[in-house]
């Protein structure tokens, strides 16, 4: 199910609801015949057409509160180094996290230093 494209999902949708059997979808679009009900399966109970999951399903090891012990952290003090943060996470959890862990704070929408906001037109030019 996952090798098919979303032209063929969408031609599945769009044929199931014209009344085709599955039979005949698959044959018409050159896919498993065991692959068209799986994923009307999916669109009925789900409403999606895709079925790409986008993780590998491994839990993260912070969970939501970490998170916000974080960003309470971060910004206590933006300037401070990955390594301080980390330290200073770690007195807070029971499994500690390595400094890798929290080199990865994008995902967190957390950023060491905050946004400067840039000027788009020089004020050389802006003066002009």
């Amino acid at each position: 199910m996952r090798d098919m494209s979303d032209f063929q999902r969408g031609h599945i949708v769009s044929a199931h609801l014209a009344g085709a059997s599955a039979a005949k979808m698959a044959t018409l679009l050159s896919v498993s015949r065991a692959a068209v009900p799986k994923f009307m399966m999916a669109h009925t109970n789900h409403g999606k057409t895709s079925s790409a999951k986008g993780n590998s399903g491994r839990n993260s090891k912070l969970s939501e509160r970490d998170h916000h012990t974080l960003k309470r952290i971060v910004s206590k003090n933006h300037r401070t180094t990955v390594a301080k943060v980390t330290a200073e996470l770690n007195i807070h959890l029971v499994d500690p996290v390595s400094i890798k862990k929290v080199q990865e704070l994008h995902k967190s929408n957390i950023h060491g230093r905050p946004a400067i906001a840039k000027r788009l037109i020089p004020e050389i030019n802006a003066k002009k």
